[in-house]
């Protein structure tokens, strides 16, 4: 029996000390043109080297692959760092029909992992998931992470945080069924307490609702919300337990309040004034906007179903947020890219960039929108937003030069995330 044990030992090590099972794939990228995100040169003939899930080295294409290596041909393709989302909500589809009220937190995380794909094959390697009901998002992230689905890096916030009554809250039923929201806290000691258990349950930062919303009821996207000491102490705790904030907020005081609080982003900011602006550029506070939103809303109101009353505030918001958001990005904010897809479809992320150009920024910085700047916001610049040695082998490659043709990311043609092909000649592949 002895013997026998210390067979089974000696099989048993030596399959984990098998050299193949040790060595990370070394993957060959031989690249016409690599977009240095950076600096905004586009760099030709280029090899990327990848072993395992991250960039090795980066340098003009002029040597051997070397034996054993996979090689990928992208010498027609313009490949730049696979793209950020700093504001999505993956376990939501753009609805507003009843049946949606009978989604369970399972089937919400299921949906997720339908939009995740479509988000990943769409070229959007890392995304920040903004709000999600029961902490369905903190599940999708961790499926993904274990392999079991395919979907790009997520940063999780779980339930947003809110007043009650707040655009964070349930505001759509009857009184005598006392609905309430999982994020809404009321007071100091309450958000203190909602920021922890949050934590505790996983999320990787804080959503909190700042002012008012569009796709809420009974309240103003520019009336705020959370008071100044309420967003402090939230804030407070979050950065001492390692987590970053993300504020809803449209109304300038709202977003005055969040930034002297010290959050991290401002999402939406459709109301933006000058000492708004000013404010937000002291505190060094991030931008996100989601601007495309609208636009596909407008268009496709009776399909979705919109009710009346998100109608007529959405009208609103759209008269005033692209001019002063242009008056933002001409100011010099720092902006980062954002969607809010789940109001409109997922997998159309991309045309948020050509809205950005459209209102004076170049193609160049939209794009460093949803490569450098997002990973900044993120905390992750070691590990995403450009491709480097030691960061995620996360990257996309394109037919055209995006920084002449911006609308050539809403079609991608490769998708790799971890060194791991998701889509190639344009077509999702099986790995």
């Amino acid at each position: 029996m002895a013997l026998m044990f210390r067979a089974l030992s000696f099989l048993f090590i030596s399959a984990f000390c098998l050299p193949q099972s040790s060595q990370p794939t070394r993957t060959v990228i031989r690249a016409g043109h690599v977009l240095d995100v950076q600096s905004g040169r586009m760099l030709d003939h280029q090899a990327i080297i990848i072993e395992g899930e991250k960039v090795v080295s980066i340098a003009a294409d002029n040597a051997s692959a070397g034996s054993g290596a996979r090689v990928i041909d992208l010498s027609n393709a313009y490949v730049l760092p696979g793209l950020i989302d700093a504001h999505t909500h993956l376990t939501s589809d753009p609805s507003y029909s009843i049946e949606r009220i009978g989604y369970s937190i399972p089937r919400e995380a299921l949906i997720g992992a339908r939009n995740a794909r479509t988000t990943l094959l769409a070229g959007f390697t890392t995304v920040r998931n903004v709000g999600a009901s029961g902490y369905a998002d903190i599940a999708l992230r961790d499926a993904i992470n274990a392999g079991d689905i395919p979907g790009p890096h997520i940063l999780a916030s779980g339930p947003p945080l809110g007043i009650t009554g707040g655009h964070c809250d349930d505001n759509e039923f009857v009184p005598e069924l006392h609905v309430t929201a999982d994020g809404v806290a009321d007071g100091i000691e309450a958000v203190q307490h909602k920021v922890r258990q949050n934590i505790k349950y996983g999320a990787d930062l804080i959503k909190i609702c700042a002012t008012g919303g569009v796709l809420s009821k009974g309240d103003d996207p520019q009336a705020s919300q959370y008071t100044l000491e309420e967003m402090k102490a939230i804030v407070a705790d979050a950065h001492r337990l390692g987590r970053k904030v993300a504020a809803h907020a449209h109304g300038a005081q709202g977003m005055q309040w969040a930034s002297e609080a010290g959050v991290d982003s401002v999402e939406h900011a459709s109301y933006i004034d000058d000492p708004t602006i000013a404010i937000l550029k002291k505190n060094g506070t991030y931008v996100v906007p989601t601007l495309y939103l609208a636009q596909w809303n407008l268009e496709h109101m009776q399909e979705t179903r919109m009710p009346s009353f998100y109608v007529t505030k959405m009208k609103d918001v759209v008269a005033v947020s692209r001019k002063n958001l242009q008056l933002a990005f001409a100011a010099g904010v720092k902006v980062a890219l954002g969607t809010d897809a789940a109001v409109y479809p997922h997998g159309l992320n991309a045309h948020e960039l050509q809205v950005y150009t459209e209102l004076g920024m170049s193609a160049i910085d939209a794009i460093r929108s949803a490569t450098v700047n997002a990973a900044d916001l993120l905390g992750w610049s070691e590990k995403v937003g450009s491709i480097a040695a030691g960061k995620y082998a996360d990257m996309v490659a394109v037919s055209a030069d995006p920084t002449k043709d911006i609308t050539t990311l809403q079609n991608v043609q490769f998708v790799m995330k971890s060194g791991k092909i998701y889509k190639a000649d344009g077509r999702a592949t099986a790995e």
